[in-house]
């Protein structure tokens, strides 16, 4: 964990220093971020993008069951991941109807770059 964490930190040491960003490329950089952060920080969503990362696939009613959360909620929560490209949306056809959930490339890609962060955060390992 920490060859990893130094590795991060010296990549974006070599990026900022050959940007060498200023005060208002900074500012402009973070709020391009604000959504995603919104998002994410969200009750709910990176425990769905978690609980999808090491199911590959679930219907609703058996993410609702691993949650245990209420259907609307779950419903909702769905449905802005997907909209955002966090999430892909299949329908088999019945009876009944079934709709079964998955990972898109950029749920899977922040999944595992929120992986190390979570670990390293329940772990006690804060400095």
């Amino acid at each position: 964990m920490e060859r990893t964490l130094g590795g991060i930190e010296e990549t974006l040491r070599q990026i900022l220093e050959s940007q060498e960003i200023g005060l208002e490329e900074l500012r402009e950089s973070i709020h391009g971020l604000e959504d995603s952060f919104d998002l994410l920080s969200q009750k709910w969503n990176l425990q769905i993008l978690y609980i999808l990362f090491l199911r590959k696939t679930m219907g609703f009613s058996e993410l609702k069951k691993s949650l245990g959360v209420n259907s609307r909620t779950l419903s909702d929560k769905l449905k802005i991941l997907a909209q955002h490209g966090y999430l892909g949306r299949s329908v088999e056809q019945g009876p009944p109807l079934r709709v079964k959930y998955s990972l898109a490339t950029r749920g899977w890609n922040t999944i595992l770059l929120a992986l190390p962060l979570l670990y390293y955060s329940s772990s006690g390992n804060l400095k």
